[in-house]
């Protein structure tokens, strides 16, 4: 069969750059094997990155302990970012790959689409799934919302049926 331009434009896909979003949860490191699987077998670079979200005040009176003023929380997660992503980065499943560390700040779908728009990225690898509870409905959503904003193919990674908390 003769090569067409549909042929010649698949065979001209290169990956040189994937992008790995993580909020350190158990559900989002489903999405780790592909991308060091893709990686390994492209020789792309992975760039983990890591959205620190804003802090919204909660307003009202809790009759409880005083709240802890945001700048200390927003401190915490930066810091707590800045521990746990070299971690990931570590990890075995990267061992041998070129793996970069991205923290930013802001919404975390439309900060994973502008880090993959800068850093000029080929595929976003990320788990259909976050945290649980409404944590998960969230991450859920900012993944759906990756997949319809990214100028680039975004691999949704489902975590297995087991992980999966009944409705």
């Amino acid at each position: 069969m003769p090569d067409t331009p549909e042929k010649s434009r698949a065979a001209a896909v290169q990956l040189r750059k994937l992008l790995l979003p993580t909020d350190f949860s158990g559900c989002a490191n489903y999405a780790l094997p592909y991308a060091a699987a893709i990686a390994r077998a492209t020789g792309a670079t992975i760039i983990c990155v890591h959205v620190v979200e804003p802090i919204v005040p909660v307003v009202g009176y809790s009759g409880l302990a005083d709240p802890m003023p945001i700048a200390d929380i927003s401190d915490q997660l930066e810091d707590s970012a800045e521990r746990e992503l070299p971690e990931l980065a570590d990890c075995d499943e990267f061992n041998g790959l070129e793996v970069e560390e991205v923290i930013v700040h802001g919404d975390p779908a439309a900060e994973i689409v502008r880090v993959a728009g800068e850093r000029e990225v080929d595929l976003i690898v990320v788990s259909s799934h976050g945290r649980t509870g409404l944590g998960r409905i969230i991450f859920g959503s900012t993944a759906e919302a990756v997949v319809r904003h990214a100028s680039c193919p975004v691999l949704v990674v489902k975590p297995p049926s087991q992980e999966e908390e009944p409705n």
